[in-house]
């Protein structure tokens, strides 16, 4: 039975989609096609129907996750979410950098390659995000220190309070992050 394209288009996005999903939450190694194929619910067998292999399905998923980042009214909006324990305890719907950035150093250099493009989005949409809270006579070369400084802090901050086992500590740290960004001169 042929399947359309609008059919074999939605059946990619939803692999992507559960892709996206389990891999923040376990880590790419630890994920099968199988197991993305069945979150899907598609077969195993369907997977090569629209990815040549999983290193494929990983670069796609990277580029899906952050292609589609939500928009924040103001820097200070993004950070009081990004440093908050609702995204800490959500790592499926999270950052995706938090989550798999030290995972990628193992990854091909297709997939690595697609984090770095990612990384500097991420960069260049902070840097429009503080650039427009700041004051106008900052050079670029200060703009974009600031900006590799303050996201460097958010994803540690992340990473950290993602992986202890202490709640209080793991609060106090995203809370000290984000007053420390937001009061720094």
């Amino acid at each position: 039975m042929r399947v359309s394209r609008e059919k074999m288009a939605e059946n990619r996005q939803r692999i992507l989609s559960e892709a996206a999903r389990l891999f923040r939450e376990k880590g790419v190694d630890a994920v099968s096609v199988a197991e993305v194929m069945q979150a899907a619910g598609l077969t195993h067998g369907g997977f090569y129907g629209h990815f040549q292999s999983k290193d494929e399905l990983v670069c796609k998923t990277m580029e899906q996750m952050t292609d589609h980042e939500e928009a924040y009214p103001s820097f200070e909006a993004f950070a009081k979410h990004y440093l908050s324990c609702e995204h800490r305890d959500n790592a499926g719907e999270g950052c995706a950098t938090a989550a798999l950035g030290l995972e990628f150093r193992h990854q091909s250099e297709e997939a690595r390659a697609e984090l770095t493009r990612v990384i500097e989005a991420q960069l260049a949409r902070l840097a429009d995000a503080l650039a427009k809270e700041k004051d106008e006579t900052a050079s670029p070369e200060q703009v974009r220190r600031e900006t590799i400084g303050t996201w460097s802090a958010m994803v540690g901050a992340m990473m950290m309070a993602r992986a202890i086992n202490d709640a209080d500590l793991s609060q106090e740290i995203l809370e000290t992050t984000r007053d420390w960004i937001m009061h720094k001169e």
